[in-house]
Order: structure tokens, then sequence, then C-alpha cells
């Protein structure tokens, strides 16, 4: 074989493999993180992508493991978390505000917007899965269902996308603070606090399953993009910031329940036996023999549906002037009042007359 075909011949290798390559990426953009190769699994013969690194028994990944030190022996969280009761936990409900002026409007107009995008980029179809199934529930099972994988990536995106107003809103709190010479009247802590509880979710699930870079890369660019955004109407409205948030903690109320939902009717088997991770069980205080994946999916709910609640009273008071309400003393402690736990539920925020 002389030079000349030599050359020939290991251009054409160098091509096929760049193809290759080549399709492979696209493979795994369009189908969000699938490999057409090594993330296949073969159950009863039949081949199933994983496009998470998953854990072998559920099995949970180290995904962050803990820095040991010569000093350090554990990191506390910074905040503790208040204990709900599952009576609490199973009281919470779906639950919407109507709108009631153009603030309420404008909240909610961008709310939809963002579900949309949302639903797009994790998809769900869950009012096109409805429809069909009044037509041909087969057909809806097979190009809608939802399963463990397609919930993991919802979560996980919704969480990161979550922790961004509380911070936000927080840090322009503190500055505004700054520069009045004045206090806040109670209101950072809350909001940084709900940020924080927010991350925890998403380090939670992040010790179930690891993303792939087209996961990050959406992280990435919903959070660069959602920071800005929302951070320009923060300084324009915290009013209706607070709205928007309210209207998005529903929505995260509506897609726990329905998981749970799906739990319960036996659509999400992989989920039924698995273990809470020891981040959780921590973090929640969680009690000996209630300590399931549908046990954690009840805590985050509870904890969406305080969120929901907290910034629906938000969006309800003077922004400038009047108190937190949910870290002041109150004169008749006995009388129902907001609070950090979940005892007295108001789904929909308390009205200003109520609390001020």
């Amino acid at each position: 074989m002389t030079s000349l075909q030599l050359t020939s011949r290991a251009r054409l290798l160098t091509s096929e493999r760049a193809s290759t390559q080549i399709s492979k990426s696209i493979y795994v953009l369009v189908n969000n993180g699938y490999t057409p190769d090594h993330s296949v699994k073969r159950l009863g013969g039949a081949q199933q992508c994983r496009p998470f690194s998953s854990s072998r028994s559920m099995l949970i990944k180290e995904f962050f493991p803990t820095k040991e030190t010569q000093k350090v022996r554990q990191t506390e969280a910074a905040w503790s978390h208040p204990i709900y009761t599952e009576k609490q936990m199973n009281e919470v409900a779906v639950a919407h505000r109507d709108v009631q002026n153009w603030s309420d409007r404008t909240a909610l107009a961008a709310i939809r917007t963002m579900r949309w995008g949302f639903d797009l980029i994790t998809g769900y179809r869950h009012d096109e899965a409805v429809a069909l199934a009044k037509k041909d529930p087969k057909e809806a099972k097979q190009k809608y269902a939802m399963n463990e994988h397609k919930y993991m990536i919802r979560n996980i995106f919704l969480e990161s996308v979550a922790g961004v107003p509380g911070m936000v809103a927080g840090m322009l709190r503190h500055l505004h603070s700054m520069r009045r010479m004045k206090r806040d009247n109670g209101w950072i802590e809350t909001l940084l606090e709900e940020s924080y509880n927010e991350r925890m979710h998403l380090l939670t699930f992040l010790k179930m399953a690891e993303p792939g870079w087209f996961m990050r890369l959406a992280v990435l660019g919903a959070q660069g993009f959602f920071f800005n955004a929302f951070f320009v109407a923060y300084l324009i409205s915290p009013r209706t910031c607070h709205r928007f948030v309210g209207y998005l903690e529903e929505e995260a109320v509506v897609t726990y329940t329905r998981e749970l939902a799906d739990i319960d009717a036996g659509k999400l088997p992989k989920w039924e036996q698995m273990n809470a991770p020891e981040i959780a069980v921590k973090y929640w205080n969680m009690p000996e023999g209630h300590r399931k994946m549908r046990d954690l999916l009840l805590y985050i709910r509870a904890d969406e549906s305080k969120h929901r609640e907290v910034n629906h009273t938000l969006g309800n008071l003077d922004q400038d002037n009047d108190p937190n309400p949910y870290v002041s003393k109150y004169k008749n402690p006995d009388q129902p009042h907001p609070s950090k736990g979940i005892e007295h539920q108001r789904p929909t925020g308390w009205e200003r007359n109520d609390v001020i």
C-alpha cells in the first residue's frame, strides 16, 4: 500500500470518527442527555437509556462528597428547619390566589410564560396528556407518561431556579437598608432563609441523580436570565415580584402533589421503596419509619406551600414600612398568626388587616 493510500485511509478513518462524535452529540442534545451506547442498560432484553448517572440501588452517588479536614467534624445547617407533623403535611393542598389588580395580572402572565418554557425544556405535557387520555388512554400513556427520570429532571431544574428570588430580594433589601440607614423590619432574614431552603431541595435531589452537560447548560442559561430579570423587576415593583413568586410556588405545589399521586397510584415503582438521602434526614429531622422518597416529597411540598403563603403575604404589605409578620411577636400569641411553621396555613397569604 502506497503512502498516498495510507494517508487517504487515515483521513477517511478520522472523518468517520468525527462524524460519529458529532452524531452522538446531536443525539445527546435532542434527547436531553441520553447517549446512544454507554448510557444504555438492558432490562429483560429491552434497552433503557440513562441520561443521569444513577447509583446502584437507586444507587445514590456522592455528587458532592463531604470533604474531611483535620479539625472540622461536621458543618451544621445555617438555618434549622421547623418541625412538620405528618398531619400538617397531609393538609397541604393545591390553591390559587385570584388576581385583584394590574400587579397580580402582570405576575400571573409572567409565571404562565415561564411555566410554558419550563414545561418545554423538561418534557412535561400534563394538559395534553389529560386531553389525549379522554380519547385514547393507551396512546396518552405512551406519549406523555411521566416516570422517575422525567420528574427528577423537572425537580432539579425547578429548584435550581426557585432559589434565585429570595437571594435577589434579600440582597436588594439589604443594600436598600444600608443606603437609607434604616432597619429592614425583618424581611431580609426570611428571604435569605427561603433561598437557602430551596438550595437544600436542590442538593437533596443531586444526591439521587447527577445532571448531564445539557441540563447544566440549561440551568446556567435559565439562572443567568432569571437572576437579571428578577433583579430589574424587583427594583421596579417588589410587590409584583412577591406575587410572582407566590404564583411560582403554587405551580411547585401542583407538581409535587402530582408526583405524590403517581407514587400512590403505582406509576413510579422505583421511588416507592427508595430511601431519602442522609442530607435530607438531617435537615428535615425525618423520624424513623418516615424516611422514604414519598416522605421526602411531603416535606418539600410543605416547604413550597410555605413559600407560597409567605410571598403572597409579603405581596399584600406596604413594601417600605410594614414589619415582616413571620418574625414578629404578637400582642395576642394565642390567636392564629404567621409563623415559620405550617400549623396555621393560609395558602393564598395573610391579608394586611389580619397581621398588621
